[in-house]
């Protein structure tokens, strides 16, 4: 009797908030619906009306909301995904419109244009989007598009905009800018050169040789504590974007002053000066969106002068000769909301090596990766929160080169902001070792943006953990660093300018780091 006696005040619900509809009294429409619901809550209907009326006020976020209830209650209802698709599209959300457009046969694409258009050449960009022209542009097509075109390594900003045609097709403009040669103009140029001449370097780099996307980007830097020279040529194989490789070699003569800390007493426990020169070739595949890999293998050889000798270090981490190392590593998305514009990536990767010594060394490093990366407006990045997870192990014996590092150096990536890895200008005075945890969260907020560089500033908390057999390597204890970090991007290069407080220590560091 209850159910019976429902059924005909749910549809004079749903028949007076559809007249209330029809002449523009939206407010009094929402509620005769919201009551309709209240009292049918499995009727697709009243979502979808609801829908409409929030869609009709320009409130697109509850717009969505009560479209994705009434596919709960329906997923196959072809107006409710088109509905939803359309109103993540003005939302600017352009993978969430995909997700709900594409189970109905959308978008479909007619023209593909670039603005401005690049001098890459056309084939091979071409080659790089997983779409076409006259095709319906799926998700995961827009995600392997968009791990192939930063594999180009030219395109330091970019982004894909869907464009509604009168014919209710769509065209896809691809803006973007492009690296060619040694820069667009001679400001940008003079930079991308001189940009490292505060930490004693120069990078001349030249991008997008013969319009094919082949790469020589190199480092010299003169420090007389850190001298090194890289130099690297990378390019599509076979003219494919799908397949890339390089060629790398490294040369470096490097002071080290072990130390258990950047600031305060921390006498030295063991210098050395480390000589190492290295060659490289790596391969890597971008298959899709969801996962890619590469592999390499390197050839070095390390040196060890000067060496005074303390309790830091075991005689086998200094050991000198030839080292041949095979490295491999996969990448993979391993969660991914569109709505919440939320992802979660993986990765793992494996580095074995031999070195020739009396007697031989052989060893394995074991690294594993998270990243989740949250957008929380429906468009843009203004507002961006990360966190970052990895580990690392090692197995059996290592260089001294080969040990994991956790703080700031420029030729370190494992970021403690509160721990910096030099001391008077000697690398050694972060914590180092053969197995560790860090763990990464940043939140970023845009606080200035113009055509040239962008400004970004927000929090940071590090949290690691770094260990090793030898007594004077390691941090014995769990790392807490807190601080705040400014990020000014020119030119498609990131100038990072950070302060960490070390909460174990009460130190504080104050960086400059080029991303």
């Amino acid at each position: 009797l209850a159910e019976s006696s429902q059924r005909p005040s749910a549809e004079l619900d749903f028949y007076y908030g559809t007249a209330l509809a029809q002449v523009g009294r939206w407010d009094d429409a929402q509620r005769a619906f919201a009551a309709g619901a209240r009292l049918q809550p499995g009727d697709k209907r009243f979502p979808l009306e609801l829908a409409g009326v929030a869609f009709k006020q320009k409130r697109y976020p509850a717009a969505a909301r009560h479209l994705r209830r009434s596919l709960r209650l329906d997923p196959t209802d072809s107006y409710g995904n088109d509905f939803l698709g359309t109103v993540y599209f003005l939302q600017g959300n352009i993978a969430a419109a995909l997700k709900y457009w594409s189970r109905v046969g959308k978008p479909q694409i007619v023209e593909i244009r670039s603005q401005p258009p690049p001098r890459l050449n056309a084939a091979l960009l071409d080659r790089a989007m997983a779409f076409a022209p006259a095709s319906v542009l799926r998700l995961p097509d827009l995600l392997t598009t968009e791990v192939r075109v930063p594999g180009l390594e030219i395109f330091p900003r970019y982004q894909f905009d869907l464009q509604a045609r009168d014919d209710g097709k769509f065209d896809i403009l691809f803006r973007n800018r492009e690296r060619d040669g040694w820069g667009q103009g001679k400001l940008e140029k003079l930079f991308l050169l001189f940009r490292g001449l505060p930490f004693q370097s120069v990078t001349p780099e030249v991008y997008n040789l013969r319009h094919r996307a082949i790469n020589f980007v190199s480092m010299y830097r003169w420090d007389a504590d850190k001298r090194r020279l890289l130099a690297r040529l990378s390019s599509p194989f076979k003219a494919n974007p799908k397949f890339r490789y390089g060629l790398a070699a490294d040369l470096r003569s490097e002071n080290w002053d072990i130390r258990n800390s950047f600031q305060g007493p921390a006498p030295v426990l063991e210098s050395f000066n480390m000589r190492r020169e290295a060659v490289e070739v790596d391969f890597a595949s971008f298959e899709s969106g969801r996962w890619q890999w590469s592999a390499g293998a390197e050839i070095s050889h390390r040196d060890f002068r000067s060496v005074i000798p303390g309790t830091a270090l075991t005689p086998s981490l200094l050991t000198k000769g030839y080292q041949l190392k095979q490295t491999t590593q996969l990448n993979a998305g391993l969660w991914r909301v569109p709505e919440r514009r939320v992802t979660l990536e993986g990765g793992v990767s494996s580095q074995a090596g031999r070195i020739r010594s009396q007697p031989s060394h052989s060893f394995e490093r074991l690294q594993g990766s998270l990243r989740f990366h949250w957008l929380p407006q429906s468009q843009g990045d203004d507002y961006e929160i990360q966190h970052r997870i990895r580990a690392g192990k090692t197995f059996g014996e290592v260089p001294f080169d080969e040990l994991f590092m956790l703080g700031l150096e420029r030729d370190n990536d494992l970021e403690m902001r509160g721990h910096i890895g030099t001391r008077d200008g000697r690398k050694g005075s972060a914590p180092m070792g053969r197995d560790y945890f860090l763990s990464n969260w940043e939140a970023d907020k845009n606080v200035y943006r113009n055509g040239i560089f962008t400004v970004k500033l927000g929090p940071f908390l590090d949290t690691g953990k770094i260990t090793d057999a030898s007594a004077g390597l390691g941090s014995q204890k769990w790392l807490w660093d807190l601080g705040a970090q400014a990020t000014v991007r020119v030119f498609g290069v990131g100038v990072a300018f950070s302060y960490g407080k070390d909460l174990r220590s009460g130190n504080n560091a104050f960086y400059v780091s080029m991303r």
